[in-house]
C-alpha cells in the first residue's frame, strides 16, 4: 500500500489511447513535482488531472483553445503568487521535524533524523538518503566534501590499498562545459598543473 502519487499514477497502464495519453501527462507531470521537489506527488496529479477535465470542458463548451492556454497560466501565476505569500521559513529542529515525519509516512523515528541532520549541515546542505540492505535501525552517516558516485577508471589509480580507495589532497580540478572526447586541447593545462 502507498501513498505516493506518483508510484500509482506510474502503474496505470489504461488501453484507450486517449486515457493513455492522459495517464502520460499526469506520470509526466508527478514526475517533475518529484524531481523538483521531492514530495506532493498525490496533490500534484490531482490539480493536474483536474485542470485536463475542466480544460475538456471549456473545449466541448466552444472555448478557444488559445484563450484556455492563456488563462490556465494567468490561473498558474495567480496560484503561485498565492502560495508564495503564505509560505513560511522553517527553522527550528522541531518544525523540520514536523514536515520530515509528514514525507516520512508518520514515521518520527525518520522525521527526527532528519531534522538532525538538516539542522547539522545547514540549509545548503545536501542530505542523501538510501535504503539499506536488510538492516532496520536507522543510521546516519556525515561526510565533508563532495563524492562522485564514481569508480576509478583503473586500479593502478588507488593511494589507499588497504581501502582501495583514490584519495587526492588539494587536488586541481577542471570544470568544462564541453565534452572531452580527446586529450589535446588540455594537454598544455596538464602539464602544467
Amino acid at each position: 500500500i502507498t501513498k505516493d502519487g506518483y508510484k500509482v499514477i506510474k502503474s496505470i497502464k489504461p488501453e484507450e489511447p486517449l486515457a493513455l495519453a492522459i495517464a502520460n501527462i499526469i506520470t509526466q507531470s508527478a514526475s517533475q513535482c518529484n524531481d523538483k521537489v521531492g514530495d506532493g506527488t498525490t496533490t500534484c496529479s490531482i490539480l493536474t488531472a483536474k485542470v485536463i477535465e475542466e480544460v475538456s470542458k471549456a473545449k466541448a463548451a466552444g472555448a478557444d483553445i488559445v484563450c484556455i492556454k492563456d488563462g490556465v497560466l494567468k490561473a498558474k501565476e495567480a496560484v503561485l503568487d498565492a502560495l508564495m505569500s503564505m509560505k513560511r521559513e522553517i527553522l527550528s529542529e522541531e518544525e523540520i521535524a514536523q514536515v520530515a515525519t509528514i514525507s516520512a509516512n508518520g514515521d518520527k523515528n525518520i522525521g527526527s533524523k532528519i531534522a538532525q541532520c538538516v539542522q547539522e549541515v545547514g540549509k545548503d546542505g545536501v542530505i542523501t538518503v538510501e535504503e539499506s540492505k536488510g538492516f532496520k535501525e536507522l543510521d546516519v552517516e556525515k561526510t565533508d566534501g563532495m563524492q562522485f558516485d564514481r569508480g576509478y577508471l583503473s586500479p593502478y589509480f588507488v593511494t589507499n590499498s588497504e581501502k582501495m580507495l583514490v584519495e587526492f589532497e588539494n587536488p586541481y580540478i577542471l570544470l568544462t562545459e564541453k565534452k572531452l572526447n580527446i586529450i589535446q586541447p588540455i594537454l598544455p593545462i596538464l602539464e602544467n598543473v
